[in-house]
């Protein structure tokens, strides 16, 4: 059951996450958590919103995570994460291949849910999580990945 499985996941997250205001042991753990505690994922962790000082354009800056190397910028707008960064909503895609401009960090990933992250109503950031099955992730998974993102929106 999703449901109880999310709502197990929040409060092991609550309880990692108790007294601890530094973001990189919470998203450090809370990839690991995901990683183990969710089925038929390859992938999960998390880009941190960056400024070029050049150029001053808003990218994406992998962070912790769990699973194989991944890309280490991605720039807003593109992608599914740097889309679900410009558009300030979470994205579920059920077929990567079928999503325009997808980014292939690793070719075996087939759909793929991003949750934006914010702090004073800005992004800083986004929960990426990719799977090797065709249309894994589901509302359930939105929802409770959603409540996940808001226990650290209130940490880090």
């Amino acid at each position: 059951n999703k449901k109880e499985l999310y709502a197990l996941l929040a409060e092991q997250l609550t309880a990692l996450t108790d007294g601890e205001t530094h973001a990189v042991p919470n998203l450090a753990n809370c990839s690991a958590l995901l990683f183990y505690a969710l089925k038929d994922i390859n992938w999960a962790g998390f880009y941190l919103t960056q400024i070029n000082e050049t150029t001053g354009k808003e990218y994406l800056l992998l962070g912790p995570f769990q699973g194989k190397t991944a890309c280490i910028e991605i720039p807003v707008g593109k992608g599914v994460c740097g889309t679900a960064v410009k558009e300030a909503r979470t994205i579920l895609v059920e077929n990567v291949h079928e999503f325009p401009g997808h980014i292939a960090c690793d070719s075996a990933s087939n759909s793929e849910i991003v949750v934006p992250i914010r702090h004073n109503g800005e992004i800083i950031g986004v929960l990426d999580i990719d799977s090797p099955l065709v249309g894994r992730f589901t509302s359930e998974d939105r929802e409770g990945l959603e409540t996940l993102v808001r226990i650290l929106e209130t940490v880090i």
